[in-house]
């Protein structure tokens, strides 16, 4: 099974003051990147998250979001923060010791500091118990999402060894008439230029050129790369970059194919096979 870099999941889960959210979602990356957002009550929380995700994602930009929405039905009640407001009250006691203009801290002042009115809803502890809880399955999801994602891009790059294929078979035939044309031509203009074909030296040099553009090795190794690349495809598991790998190889021979090419028709393979090769090296972009 392949797996994308690409995936989304949410959960919800209901509680008694309101409704835990979580949701995952990931883009393509290089490395493996992890951004966590959390409210205050549930920030302990995050080494073990990182960890939950890290363990089953190796490679990926991914968010993980997680909010609290109050029900509306639910009104809190608002304690008094005691210990905060004290020593906000001594605080100002001793400024005003030490500057007699400077006045107190109000009622008002006290009361809208943050922290000072601690709203009792479900205690911390228990909200992060729920999310805990609802984490294997998020991340259950979230793997869910990749695999599918992972098969479609499995069947296109199928699709792309397919077209490989057939172009090394209709190209593959046709070598030997294609180097005897390109012999006949060379002898015809030798001919014209009154060169003995008799001479060792030009012998010589025909037979060395002819084995540079002899392009038979390239579409043998083409041909290798391609079953290596369904051999990859089969096994599944984190073959992004084993895969990135193939596809250099794959367009370094298609490019010496189309260095070496004496005729029109290798030139236009070299090229096809290059579009089949970019194509298949962008899906491969999204492959973890």
């Amino acid at each position: 099974m392949m797996l994308s870099m690409t995936g989304f999941a949410t959960r919800s889960r209901e509680f008694s003051g309101g409704v835990l959210s979580l949701e995952l979602r990931a883009v393509n990356h290089r490395y493996f990147d992890l951004q966590v957002r959390l409210p205050e009550e549930l920030r302990s929380i995050e080494p073990a998250l990182r960890e939950a995700v890290s363990a089953q994602v190796v490679r990926g930009k991914i968010e993980c979001r997680i909010s609290l929405t109050p029900s509306v039905a639910t009104v809190p009640t608002l304690t008094l923060n005691r210990e905060l407001i004290s020593q906000l009250v001594a605080v100002s006691g001793e400024l005003s010791a030490l500057v007699p203009s400077c006045r107190p801290l109000s009622t008002g002042e006290l009361l809208r500091w943050p922290g000072a009115l601690v709203a009792q809803s479900l205690a911390p502890s228990v909200l992060q118990q729920l999310c805990v809880a609802e984490l294997p399955a998020l991340i259950d999801d979230f793997n869910a999402t990749r695999a599918r994602e992972g098969d479609k891009l499995a069947a296109i790059l199928v699709e792309r060894l397919v077209g490989i294929e057939t172009l090394i078979a209709h190209i593959q035939p046709k070598l030997p008439a294609i180097l005897a044309a390109w012999q006949g031509r060379l002898v015809g203009r030798l001919a014209e230029a009154n060169v003995s074909l008799d001479d060792d030296r030009i012998k010589q040099e025909f037979s060395l050129f002819a084995q540079k553009i002899d392009v038979d090795e390239e579409l043998g190794r083409l041909t290798a790369h391609v079953s290596e690349v369904r051999r990859v495809l089969r096994a599944g598991g984190q073959a992004g970059k084993r895969l990135d790998f193939l596809m250099q190889e794959l367009n370094r021979e298609a490019n010496t194919l189309g260095s070496k090419s004496v005729s029109p028709e290798t030139t236009q393979t070299s090229v096809e096979l290059k579009v089949l090769i970019e194509q298949m090296r962008e899906q491969i972009q999204n492959l973890e």
